[in-house]
């Protein structure tokens, strides 16, 4: 059993007819791991599915369309506070998606709001942002001087009525990561939504997504990620995809990302060896909806970390951290 029961449904709807109970308790149970049961609800719209099923998709589109609403309502709010100082919101991910009705947005859900803005305007934004009611999360001081010195983002902040999270970043991958993709470009050529929210344009969309997927993290989450890409990639002209994502230096991780998603959402495709251990790590869910291969996961935990920093920053950061109490989950 793995997350390939998940993929094949959200490939292919009609397959899911063929499952018995233990099946769609597997495939329920990996779909809400994976955050992504909203947007299976969607893929079984007018397939047959057996009256205790039923109503748990109704519910994960009814909370797919609350979370919409609460982010863009967040990017509202954020849209206000910045307004004063003359920053527009560019919105990344999820509300993005969700404020411009693109296609990506149907089911899925939604957590932080995500907003990028001009590195030597982020302290001003920070500033704006706490005097509209939000706060730092973490208070550890070197979490913050981790933040600011190396990361893609200020430290998180949450608004203390509304209790939900804000990332403010000024580029989309860490300080420290190999590529360095052009955070002004994609400001420059953002595509206005409404009044004073923007968002990346179509091919900065998919690079952004490519970023998070395959040049930062440890893959936890990644079919969704990948779902996300699978849809964006839909509607891109390839040509201005390839030119986009040379600029930002993420040329071999984006047809990295058309490979995997055309062999696991789409298809089909021929992968490499490595897009093999990729797709490997994707889908090691078992029908629990709990991880499996954990010395893969935790290859590939180790590799998020390698591929932020250099290895001596690495080993203090990591020391650090287990000083603290971190550990891997």
């Amino acid at each position: 059993m793995s997350a390939a029961l998940l993929v094949g449904a959200l490939r292919d709807p009609a397959t899911a007819a063929r499952l018995d109970v233990a099946g769609w308790n597997s495939l329920i149970a990996m779909a809400r791991a994976e955050r992504l049961i909203g947007t299976l609800a969607f893929r079984l719209e007018g397939q047959a599915v057996p009256d205790a099923v039923r109503p748990i998709l109704t519910d994960a589109k009814a909370d797919a369309a609350r979370e919409a609403r609460q982010a863009i309502w967040e990017a509202d709010r954020a849209r206000a506070a910045l307004a004063p100082i003359g920053l527009p919101v560019i919105l990344l991910k999820g509300t993005a998606y969700a404020a411009a009705g693109l296609p990506a947005r149907r089911g899925r859900f939604i957590g932080d709001l995500d907003i990028l803005v001009p590195r030597d305007r982020i302290d001003a934004a920070a500033d704006a942002l706490i005097a509209a009611g939000w706060e730092w999360v973490k208070e550890d001081p070197y979490d913050d001087a981790y933040y600011r010195q190396w990361m893609h983002e200020l430290p998180p902040m949450i608004h203390t009525e509304r209790d939900r999270m804000i990332d403010v970043h000024h580029t989309v991958l860490p300080l420290t990561a190999r590529p360095t993709p052009d955070a002004a470009a994609m400001m420059a050529d953002a595509v206005l939504i409404t009044d004073g929210l923007y968002m990346l344009c179509a091919e900065d969309r998919v690079c952004h997504a490519v970023a998070h997927l395959l040049a930062d993290g440890d893959l936890q989450g990644g079919l969704r990620n990948l779902w996300d890409i699978h849809t964006l990639l839909a509607d891109i002209d390839p040509q201005a995809l390839e030119a986009r994502a040379a600029r930002h230096g993420i040329f071999p991780h984006v047809r990295q990302a058309q490979r995997l998603a055309a062999a696991i959402y789409g298809a089909g495709g021929r992968l490499t060896l490595w897009d093999r251990l990729v797709r490997a790590r994707l889908l090691a869910r078992n029908g629990w909806g709990q991880e499996t291969r954990k010395a893969l996961v935790f290859a590939f935990f180790v590799r998020s970390h390698w591929l932020r920093m250099p290895p001596l920053m690495l080993a203090r950061h990591l020391l650090t951290k287990w000083r603290k109490g971190h550990r891997p989950q």
